[in-house]
C-alpha cells in the first residue's frame, strides 16, 4: 500500500490536496503569509494525530493556545479604546460575547474554513468539518499563525474585518448578557420557577468527554447542547434557548406572574 494511497484512506485529504486547500484559503481571506506551513498546521485536528503514517507530528492545538491570546488582546485594547465610559464587567461581557466560539464558529463558516480543515477519515466521515468548536479553534489557530507570520498589526486588520465586525449585532441584541443569568431571571420573572439542566448524555470521542445537556421548564425542552463540560454544555444550551425563546415560549403551560412582550 502506497503512502498516497494510506493518506487518503486514513486522512480526510491527501497531502497535495491539503495544501492546495489552505492556499485557496489564504489567498481567499488576503493574508500575506510568507510561511504557509503555519497555515497547514493551523489546519491539522488533532485526530489526524492518530492516524498510523499521517505525515503531520503536531496538531494546531499550540497555534490555537497562542491564537487565542491574541484574540483576546487585540479584542481587549480595541473594546478599551473605542467605549471609555463603560465599566470593567460591562466590557468584559461584550468581550466575551465577541471570541466565544459560537461567534468564531459562525465566521469561521462564513469564511470557508471548514472546507481546508484536515481530519483523520472517521472525524471527517462525522462531519468533523461543520463542527462548531474544531471551527472555532481552527480560526484562533489561524489567528496564532498570522501573528507568527505577520506580526501584530495584520492580525488587527484581520480580526476588525471579521470578528470586531459583529458587534453592532451583539450589542443589538444583547448577546453579551450571561444567557444562564437572562434566562432563569426571564422563567423566574414569568413562571417563578427556574429551567432545569439535564445530562441527557455522555459522549466519548477522540479520548475526551463530551456531555450533551437540555435545558427545560415544565416538561417543555427549550434547547439541548453538547460541550466539553457540564458547565459548558449548559452554558451553551442556554444561549441555545435564548435565541430560540421565541419558539418555547408560548409552549409552557404554566400560569404566568407576568406578561413579558414579545
Amino acid at each position: 500500500m502506497t503512502s498516497l494511497h494510506m493518506s487518503r484512506t486514513s486522512l480526510r485529504y491527501s497531502r497535495q490536496e491539503f495544501e492546495a486547500k489552505i492556499k485557496i484559503l489564504v489567498s481567499s481571506l488576503q493574508i500575506p503569509t510568507s510561511n504557509l506551513t503555519l497555515y497547514i498546521l493551523a489546519c491539522v485536528h488533532r485526530s489526524v494525530l492518530n492516524e498510523e503514517r499521517s505525515g503531520f507530528l503536531e496538531s494546531n492545538e499550540r497555534l490555537e493556545y497562542l491564537g487565542d491570546a491574541v484574540l483576546e488582546l487585540v479584542v481587549t485594547e480595541r473594546l478599551f479604546l473605542d467605549f471609555p465610559w463603560k465599566t470593567e464587567w460591562e466590557l468584559t461581557d461584550i468581550r466575551s460575547a465577541l471570541v466565544r466560539w459560537r461567534n468564531l464558529a459562525e465566521i469561521a463558516l462564513w469564511l470557508g474554513i471548514s472546507d481546508a480543515i484536515q481530519l483523520s477519515r472517521w472525524e471527517s466521515l462525522a462531519n468533523g468539518q461543520d463542527n462548531p468548536y474544531i471551527l472555532a479553534n481552527t480560526f484562533e489557530a489561524i489567528i496564532g499563525a498570522i501573528y507568527l507570520d505577520c506580526w501584530i498589526e495584520q492580525v488587527k486588520n484581520f480580526l476588525s474585518l471579521h470578528v470586531y465586525s459583529t458587534l453592532e449585532k451583539i450589542l443589538e441584541k444583547w448577546l453579551y448578557v450571561d444567557p444562564k443569568s437572562y434566562l432563569q431571571e426571564f422563567t423566574q420573572a414569568v413562571w417563578g420557577l427556574p429551567p432545569l439542566y439535564e445530562v441527557m448524555s455522555e459522549v466519548w470521542q477522540d479520548h475526551n468527554k463530551t456531555y450533551v445537556v437540555s435545558v427545560s421548564l415544565d416538561g417543555i425542552e427549550f434547547a439541548q447542547w453538547t460541550g466539553s463540560s457540564k458547565k459548558k454544555a449548559e452554558q451553551d444550551a442556554a444561549e441555545n434557548a435564548v435565541s430560540a425563546k421565541s419558539v418555547w415560549e408560548w409552549k409552557v403551560n404554566l400560569p404566568k406572574k407576568v406578561t413579558v412582550a414579545a
